[in-house]
């Protein structure tokens, strides 16, 4: 795991600094090649490996300021160049030509980061330069005299050397790239699992709202009605409006809050919803109505003897509660939902704080 923690690290610093790795690895190519060059005497390659590391070392500062457009195309005039130039003096067979293909997953990965749309044709404008230079040198130089010749142990490590930098360009900028898309692949995920989440929750107490919470009633009706048995209690704050025109909505979110965790510890296994403002649903799956009646007495009470602390202040507050089972005779959820709202409204009407789970009359 600590393994795996050290390597996610390196690869959100690598793809975070993209820009800044790159022409800081670019400036050390060239001061090795710079090295290399001295060896083996090519007397014009030093002096344009020393302007191309002044290149990396101006590049470094721009990208530290962000000014990422100017390092891109510093990046490749000065790679087509070099190629081009160092080509020209240690001939064909030393494989400067190998850079120019070091520089297409360059262009490639930051050209899709800095174009949008229309523009991104620029990378393939790019490419296209970039494969025509490669063609230009090869019927150029192919088989032709070097100006300068050097031995095969300098020949042999220029090849390698400029080979190993295409190999590595080429794995290194797709690694980046696919852990780049994994990332913002399982960031989406997560925003939309945020976003489906948010359409079924209420943010305030995170119970469920309307959208949530009507499939699963919907869900439970459709089965065999003997089996799924369930029953409703539809709930409403006391007083709520007194207690906002008091103390503050602040206060009256807290009074919610606090009712609610108290819904969700003693309703365990139960789906709870916020169907508006102060009122709570609460879908009883497998429960008959006298043990639903005891549950939703002994919650009640709960209620009523827990008030909400809100700033050193003791807010009481109790719950209206309707009550009813599911039956035959309601075939949408809305219908069942009706019947306990109107049983809490008739508890309401005839003092508040209390259980109603039958139907009173007119």
């Amino acid at each position: 795991m600590k393994e795996n923690s050290v390597f996610e690290k390196l690869m959100h610093f690598l793809i975070h600094n993209s820009f800044l790795v790159t022409v800081t690895v670019m400036g050390l190519v060239h001061a090795t090649l710079l090295a290399i060059v001295i060896l083996a005497g090519v007397t014009p390659l030093i002096s344009m490996n020393i302007l191309s590391v002044v290149v990396y070392l101006f590049c470094i500062v721009l990208a530290k300021f962000g000014h990422m457009l100017p390092v891109y195309l510093s990046l490749i005039v000065e790679v087509t160049s070099y190629a081009i130039v160092s080509t020209y003096y240690t001939g064909w067979e030393c494989g400067s030509w190998c850079f120019l293909f070091s520089i297409v997953p360059i262009i490639i990965y930051f050209g899709a980061f800095l174009f949008k749309g229309n523009q991104r044709w620029f990378i393939v404008l790019m490419l296209v330069v970039n494969f025509a230079v490669y063609v230009v040198l090869y019927l150029r130089f192919d088989g032709a005299e070097a100006l300068f010749r050097v031995t095969p142990l300098i020949r042999d490590i220029l090849i390698l050397f400029s080979s190993f930098m295409m190999v590595f360009a080429t794995i290194f900028y797709s690694m980046i790239y696919i852990y780049a898309s994994e990332m913002e692949k399982t960031s989406l995920e997560k925003k939309n699992e945020k976003l489906t989440a948010d359409a079924k929750e209420d943010a305030l107490t995170n119970l469920l709202n309307r959208r949530g919470f009507l499939p699963l009633i919907g869900s439970y009706m459709e089965g065999d009605r003997s089996y799924n048995h369930f029953c409703i209690a539809f709930c409403d704050i006391d007083n709520f409006k007194r207690i906002n025109d008091s103390y503050g909505h602040d206060c009256g979110d807290e009074v919610l809050r606090h009712i609610t965790k108290m819904i969700k510890k003693e309703m365990q296994g139960c789906s709870i919803c916020r169907w508006g403002g102060e009122e709570i649903i609460i879908l009883m799956k497998d429960y008959d109505m006298e043990v639903a009646k005891v549950k939703m007495e002994y919650l009640r009470k709960c209620v009523e003897t827990n008030p909400t602390v809100f700033f050193n202040k003791r807010i009481n507050a109790t719950i209206t509660i309707g009550l009813e089972e599911s039956r035959e005779i309601y075939n949408d959820p809305e219908e069942i939902i009706k019947v306990a709202d109107e049983r809490m409204y008739y508890g309401k009407q005839h003092g508040k704080n209390i259980l109603i789970y039958e139907d009173m009359g007119a």
